[in-house]
C-alpha cells in the first residue's frame, strides 16, 4: 500500500474516532454533542390555547439535557410557529429541514397543518412522529410510512362514544357540532358507522370553521332539533363556547366533548364549572388533582417536573399531560437508537415498541407499535365531569 493510502486510510480512522459516526453516514440534525429536532406549533392564531405543548415539550427536553442528555447528546427542539395556518406550516417546516436541518420533525399540532407538510416529508424520508392530531390519515403506514401520530383516532372515540349511548341512553336522538377538517370529520364518520342500526338517530350535524368567530348559531340550530345528546367535537375555544351557549338558552343534553377539549383550564373554566357539570369523555392519561393519583409517584414526577421547569403552566391543562407523555415517547425512541441516529433507525425504533408503560397513561394501558400498526394509544375510559374534576366511569375499553 502506498504512503498516499495508509495516510487516507489513517485520517478516515481518526476521523470516526473523534466524532463517533462515519462521515459517508452523517445524518441531518446529529452530531457526537447534539440531536436537532424540529417542530411547528399555534403560538398564535385561533387555537393558540394549545401551544401549552410545545412550551411542555420545551421544557421536558431542557431537564432531559440537564440530566446528561441522551446517549452523551443534547436535545435541541427547534419550535416554531405556525399561527394555525396550513401555508405557514408548510413555510417553516420546509425552514426545519432545509436550513436548521433537523434529524426529524416531532409533536407538531394540528390535523390540517400537519396534512399539509405529510408527502413533502415522506418525500424527503423525514420522520414526522408523535403527532398531536388523530386523524385516520396517520395510521396509513402504506402511503405515509414516515408520519406517525401520538394520541388515539378519532374514529376510535367516536365509536366508544356512540356505543356508551346506544347503551345507557335508549332511541337517543343526537346532535353534532363538527370541526370542518379531517378533525371533526373522523368523528362524524364514527358516529354515523356507529349509530346505523341502532335505536339510536342523529337529527341534526352542524359544521364550524377555526376561522368562525363564534359557534353560537350552530348551537342554537341544533338545540331546535330536540336532540337529547349532544356531540360537542370541537377545539377548546368553540367547545368551550358551545358548552356555556347551551346552558344559556335552557339546552341541556348529555354532552360528550371530544378527548382534546377536556382542559379544565381551557375550556371548562371559561365556560363555567357550573356549566360543565355532567359533561361525558374519554380518558387515557391521569389527570392533575384527581385524588386517586395523590400519591401517584408518576404524578409527584410530572409535578415537580411542572414547578421546576415550567412553573407558568397551568397544571389543570390536560393537554399539557399529553405534550409531557408524547416528549417521553420520543426519549425511548432516541434511546432505544443508541449511536444510529439515522432517519430510517428511528422510523425501525418507532414501530417497534413493545408494550411501553409512561408515568402518566392510566394503569393498564401501554404503547406498542408494528411496521403495520401506527396506532399508539389502544384504549380509553369513559369519565364524567363532577364540577370539581373528572371522575372515571366504567372498565378501560378497547375498540
Amino acid at each position: 500500500m502506498s504512503l498516499l493510502k495508509v495516510g487516507s486510510v489513517i485520517t478516515l480512522v481518526m476521523t470516526i474516532l473523534s466524532t463517533g459516526r462515519s462521515v459517508a453516514n452523517e445524518t441531518p440534525g446529529v452530531t457526537d454533542t447534539e440531536i436537532k429536532i424540529g417542530q411547528t406549533m399555534p403560538y398564535s392564531g385561533p387555537v393558540s390555547g394549545f401551544s401549552i405543548a410545545g412550551k411542555v415539550q420545551s421544557a421536558y427536553f431542557r431537564m432531559i439535557n440537564d440530566n446528561g442528555g441522551i446517549n452523551g447528546r443534547k436535545i435541541n427542539l427547534i419550535s416554531l410557529d405556525d399561527n394555525f395556518s396550513p401555508p405557514k406550516t408548510v413555510e417553516q417546516v420546509r425552514r426545519l429541514v432545509e436550513s436548521d436541518e433537523v434529524l426529524l420533525i416531532f409533536g407538531s399540532l394540528g390535523t390540517a397543518t400537519n396534512a399539509a407538510v405529510q408527502k413533502y416529508l415522506n418525500t424527503k424520508k423525514v420522520p414526522q412522529l408523535f403527532i398531536a392530531s388523530g386523524a385516520s390519515r396517520w395510521q396509513d403506514y402504506k402511503s405515509s410510512p414516515w408520519s406517525m401520530a401520538w394520541i388515539p383516532s378519532y374514529r376510535t372515540e367516536a365509536r366508544i362514544m356512540s356505543k356508551y349511548v346506544v347503551e345507557k341512553i335508549p332511541n337517543a336522538k343526537v346532535a353534532i357540532l363538527y370541526q370542518a377538517d379531517d378533525l371533526g370529520k373522523d368523528y362524524l364518520k364514527g358516529f354515523e358507522e356507529n349509530f346505523a342500526g341502532t335505536s339510536a338517530t342523529i337529527v341534526s350535524k352542524l359544521s364550524y370553521d377555526v376561522m368562525d368567530p363564534t359557534v353560537d348559531s350552530q348551537v342554537v340550530s341544533l338545540a331546535a332539533s330536540g336532540a337529547n345528546v349532544f356531540f360537542n367535537i370541537s377545539s377548546p375555544k368553540f367547545a368551550a363556547q358551545a358548552i356555556r351557549k347551551s346552558r344559556e338558552i335552557g339546552w341541556v343534553p348529555t354532552q360528550f366533548l371530544s378527548s382534546i377539549a377536556v382542559s379544565i383550564a381551557a375550556v371548562l373554566r371559561p365556560a363555567g364549572l357550573d356549566n360543565s357539570t355532567g359533561l361525558m369523555s374519554l380518558a387515557y392519561t391521569k389527570t392533575t388533582f384527581d385524588p386517586q393519583w395523590e400519591n401517584d409517584l408518576g404524578m409527584k414526577e410530572y409535578l415537580a417536573f411542572m414547578a421546576k421547569y415550567l412553573p407558568e403552566g397551568d397544571l389543570a391543562d390536560t393537554t399539557a399531560i399529553m405534550a409531557y407523555s408524547a416528549a417521553q415517547t420520543m426519549v425511548e425512541v432516541l434511546k432505544a437508537c443508541g449511536n444510529d441516529l439515522s432517519r430510517t433507525n428511528v422510523m425501525a425504533k418507532a414501530t417497534s415498541l413493545k408494550n411501553l408503560t409512561l408515568p402518566l397513561l392510566l394503569p393498564g394501558i401501554s404503547i406498542s407499535t408494528s411496521p403495520t400498526d401506527y396506532v399508539l394509544i389502544k384504549k380509553e375510559q369513559m369519565r364524567r365531569f363532577n364540577g370539581k374534576g373528572w371522575e372515571s366511569v366504567g372498565e378501560l375499553i378497547e375498540e
